[in-house]
Order: structure tokens, then sequence, then C-alpha cells
């Protein structure tokens, strides 16, 4: 996979930027995630995190942590066309004000993630790419980025890819900022939370040439 070269600003500033951030949002944050940790035990039992293997920078695998949203599977085995019937209306509470995302704040402090860049996805993913959408792994994934407020889940895989490589392509400070205060926005306002055709997002097959 190929490895894009830190440039200034992802040198000296970012990385610094998203650590502070992450533990500045930790501690402000700590009574609702507190909070959050005991209604999702009461609610979906234990485990309360949800951890999933995730590609990072350059197809690197690391944990991703999340709440829990969803009832356990039908005997173990996830089916993406059961979400609906296992993500309960608590969940979806989670998800739309993105409270479930919240312990990837932990993930960013240990350098898996960054505040801003391409959402990690599933790892089976990787071998679906074709090179041009490949290419939104030459940077840390997002705890939000470029796709997240232009449409989040209710766009097309494709439309997804091409604005996480249209991130990677142009990472400034200014930029990244425009979108932390436009996922704000969009968390308000609840947009693009589902696709039309699934609970969240359907699976991603890989892109007819």
């Amino acid at each position: 996979m190929k490895h894009k070269p830190y440039g200034p600003y992802e040198k000296f500033v970012k990385r610094p930027q998203d650590f502070l951030c992450a533990l500045l949002a930790i501690i402000v944050l700590s009574p609702v995630l507190l909070i959050t940790v005991v209604l999702v035990r009461i609610k979906l039992g234990s485990p309360v995190i949800f951890k999933q293997d995730r590609p990072g920078r350059n197809g690197k695998i690391f944990r991703l942590y999340k709440f829990r949203t969803m009832l356990p599977p039908k005997d173990g085995i996830a089916d993406p066309a059961t979400d609906a019937a296992r993500l309960t209306p608590f969940g979806k509470k989670l998800r739309s004000t993105s409270l479930d995302e919240l312990p990837e704040l932990f993930n960013i402090l240990k350098g898996d993630m960054a505040v801003v860049g391409p959402r990690p996805l599933l790892v089976q993913y990787l071998e679906r790419y074709n090179e041009h959408q490949a290419r939104r792994h030459e940077v840390r994934p997002g705890f939000t980025g470029l796709a997240q407020i232009n449409g989040r889940n209710a766009i097309s895989w494709e439309e997804k890819f091409d604005w996480d490589v249209k991130y990677v392509d142009k990472i400034t400070f200014l930029g990244d900022w425009k979108i932390i205060f436009g996922t704000v926005k969009t968390v308000f306002k609840r947009e693009g939370i589902s696709n039309e055709q699934s609970a969240t997002m359907t699976e991603f097959m890989g892109t007819k040439e």
C-alpha cells in the first residue's frame, strides 16, 4: 500500500493537536462517558464497549472502540441484513447523537486515529478497493471527515471515497477545523445517519469498473 509522507502540518502540528483535543474532550465529556456506560450496561447488557479490528494508516490493523448499540447477533453470527432488527431504539439514539463514537477518543490518544480523516471501515474492504479508493489509507483514519459533513451514510460508497481521497490530497489546519465545526453542525441536525437500504450503510462489495 502506498505510503504518503507527512507534510509539515501533519508532522509537527496535526498529531500533537489531535492528542490534546482528544484528551481535553475526554476530560470535559467524562460525565457523559460515565452516564453512557451506565445506560448501555442497563439497556444492552455487557460488554459495554464494542471492539473491532479496523485498518489504519497504510492498512495497519488496530482495535477500534465504540459504545455498543446493537443486541448480540443470533447464534453469534453477524449479518448486515439483520442490523435493523438488532439496532434498538436506545442504540438509534446513541448513533443519531454520535455518542456511540466517543470511545474512539482513546484511539486518537493511542495514535491509531486522528480527529479528522477518512473513517476506519471494515478489514475485508481492503481487498475490494480500487487503486483510487485505496488512497484513503495513506493517512490516519479519523473520528470525522469530509464524507461525514457531505452526506455521511446517505451518500454512495463511491462518493464517500471520493471525499476521502480529496481530503488525503489536501490536509490543512484550516481545513481540519472547518470539518470539525461542520461535524458539530451535522450532529446537531442529525443528518445522514442512515442509508435508504440499511440501518447504517450497506456493505461495500467493490466498485464495478
